[in-house]
């Protein structure tokens, strides 16, 4: 299982193989569709296959667990990071109405600056990531971590919560130790929260099913409401991506949207595509770039993704600095919701990756402090100075 994580594939094709698995089995396909399933299904395997043969691979486990980032000045300048984004988390909730507690459909409001405050407030899910790594206090650890669940709660974002869950439970799994077991009672405990709030917040949000008239096969029909959301929501943006590419539809404006900051609404809903349910709208990764330039273009911006994911992998070597296990935390993270939606080239997704390369060279001009911490060999200013750390 453990060489099965260290492959890059691991968090784009398998879950690319595993959605359209899912919506081959939640809806009874018209037959014009399964050209867009068969499409993704073989650019995944495709992927999988070239990954196999080439030697790119994440640091063995140990190299994870060996880091010790409190006390350094990257972990220094991730705290500074991690409490702007805590002063934003709390400026979204107490200018804006509380989507739990006020109306559901207000999560979807971004009237009066609320978009400005977002951009910087969605980056929650970092905060646990950053406290279980960077902070040797238990107080602010455990602040870091129940601030990055309980954010995305409060204002029903589910995608938010999945990230959460995500870097929260890969950071856990990168940092054991290779001779123990992976900790899969914890991990499933995860997994199971992270699909039962997710099931409660999809009826807070949108109600209940019974309005989505989509072909859904007997077996979804058989299903609980809440696996109902799970399968829905995992399998939508095939779905769609396989409607679209059937009815051949092509509209570049929503890719240019998506790439240039302020252009435009990047909403699918209640637009002009020809959607099978108008309120069932996402549609993949890919949904975008299908609508700009066809089945080529789709092709092409997943091998981009690829790419990418081999970049933040190689970044991780030699010796896994704290913002390059950030980056990858972040494309690793949309490369699995890579089946849903368009998270990955987006000027919000390259904001926080440019922030991750900006902060290192930021450190490198802070005072170096002995301190604890083992040093980092990428640094510029390495010096090798024993490790009194404690575990």
């Amino acid at each position: 299982m453990k060489r099965l994580l260290r492959l890059p594939s691991t968090w784009l094709g398998l879950p690319l193989l595993f959605a359209c698995a899912l919506t081959w089995f939640t809806y009874d396909l018209p037959v014009d569709y399964l050209q867009g399933l068969l499409l993704l299904s073989v650019l995944a395997a495709a992927i999988i296959l070239f990954d196999v043969q080439t030697g790119v691979r994440l640091p063995p486990f140990a190299q994870f667990r060996a880091r010790r980032y409190a006390g350094t000045r990257e972990a220094f300048l991730a705290l500074i990071l991690a409490g702007l984004i805590v002063l934003f988390c709390v400026l979204d909730l107490t200018l804006f109405p509380i989507p739990l507690f006020d109306k559901p459909s207000a999560y979807a409001v971004m009237d009066g600056g609320r978009a400005h405050v977002r951009h910087v407030s969605d980056m929650c899910w970092v905060l646990p990531p950053i406290g279980l790594l960077c902070t040797r206090s238990r107080r602010l650890r455990v602040a870091l971590i129940a601030i990055g669940f309980a954010f995305p709660v409060l204002v029903i974002d589910r995608n938010r919560l999945f990230a959460t869950f995500f870097s929260f439970a890969l950071v856990l799994v990168l940092r054991r130790d290779e001779a123990r077991p992976l900790p899969w009672k914890t991990l499933l405990g995860l997994a199971f929260a992270a699909g039962g709030i997710f099931s409660i917040l999809g009826l807070l949000r949108s109600g209940p099913l019974e309005y989505v008239t989509l072909p859904f096969s007997a077996t979804y029909h058989a299903a609980p409401q809440g696996i109902k959301w799970l399968l829905l929501y995992a399998s939508a943006g095939p779905y769609n991506f396989s409607s679209i590419l059937a009815k051949g539809y092509l509209n570049p404006d929503f890719l240019i949207n998506q790439l240039v900051p302020l252009r435009g609404s990047v909403a699918t809903a209640g637009t002009g595509i020809p959607l099978d349910a108008s309120n069932i709208n996402v549609g993949t990764e890919l949904f975008p770039f299908l609508m700009a330039f066809g089945p080529v273009g789709a092709a092409l911006a997943l091998l981009a993704l690829y790419a990418m994911l081999l970049w933040s992998v190689q970044r991780l070597r030699p010796a896994v600095p704290l913002f390059s296990l950030l980056m990858f935390l972040r494309v690793s993270y949309v490369c699995v919701m890579s089946p849903f939606a368009p998270q990955a080239f987006t000027w919000t997704n390259a904001g926080f990756i440019g922030i991750c390369l900006l902060l290192p060279v930021l450190a490198s001009w802070l005072p170096n402090r002995r301190t604890s911490a083992a040093p980092d060999p990428s640094s510029p200013s390495f010096q090798r100075v024993p490790n009194h750390g404690t575990r």
